[in-house]
């Protein structure tokens, strides 16, 4: 049999919208039913990305926000695909990602987090993936940090990342942790996801195959966009 185009979304991937555990859920969640808006031609058919969007140093975030030195902290390589639900590569698609720095900070005005700002660091980056849907970055390991949830709530290392389909309203948000971080099962915005396959497939793996010797370990974290099989997106639970 010819497989669908589509597989049926698995809603029990999915944590509700309120879910008290995680505070700010709680004024953010609609009180409402959810609608559905049919987009337009404006938002179907561009704007798009392309290779000349692109400055030469967009995707290592060790040198693209240099001011005379390098950033502190453990240097990483964090790379994989953008897959569809048949496992075919998504080539040409805009990934972004953003996070803390070693000390656990954001280059934020409204982060007042104690850790030190890195002169050296920006925290954000982004690429095309190609061909065959893959994507690569150079980066420095984030650090967890304390967030006002619970009495001493932390979030576990993460890297937030960005999917951009076939146009600019088409986008898709992540969180990408580390395998073996003892407080992602220690955090409330985790522990709102009921399954917990969905919670591995958050979690990349470390790769020593693609560590760079006497210089950086690196981490693959695939990105499957739809399906059974689908890595959960923040900004749609609904699905994709």
């Amino acid at each position: 049999m010819k497989p669908a185009e589509f597989y049926e979304r698995d809603w029990r991937m999915h944590p509700p919208a309120l879910t008290p555990v995680y505070k700010t859920s709680v004024p953010r969640s609609p009180g409402q039913a959810l609608l559905t808006l049919r987009q337009t031609m404006s938002e179907i058919t561009g704007p798009t990305f392309g290779h000349n969007d692109l400055g030469p140093n967009d995707n290592d975030l060790i040198v693209n926000f240099g001011h005379g030195g390098l950033p502190v902290g453990e240097r990483i390589i964090v790379h994989g695909r953008v897959l569809d639900e048949n496992g075919r590569p998504v080539p040409r698609t805009l990934v972004e990602i953003w996070q803390a720095n070693a000390s656990g900070r954001y280059r934020h005005k409204k982060d007042v987090y104690l850790g030190a700002l890195d002169p050296n660091f920006g925290g954000c980056g982004r690429t095309l993936t190609d061909d065959d849907g893959y994507y690569y970055f150079r980066t420095i390991k984030p650090g967890p940090y304390p967030w006002l949830n619970y009495v001493n709530s932390w979030r576990p290392a993460h890297i937030h990342v960005s999917v951009f389909g076939t146009s600019f309203s088409q986008r898709l948000i992540t969180q990408m942790y580390f395998e073996g971080d003892p407080l992602i099962a220690k955090c409330p915005i985790v522990q709102t996801i009921p399954d917990p396959e969905a919670v591995q497939r958050l979690i990349a793996p470390l790769d020593l195959n693609t560590a760079v010797p006497m210089d950086c370990l690196a981490y693959k974290f695939d990105i499957v966009l739809r399906g059974r099989r689908s890595t959960l997106f923040e900004n749609r639970l609904e699905g994709n």
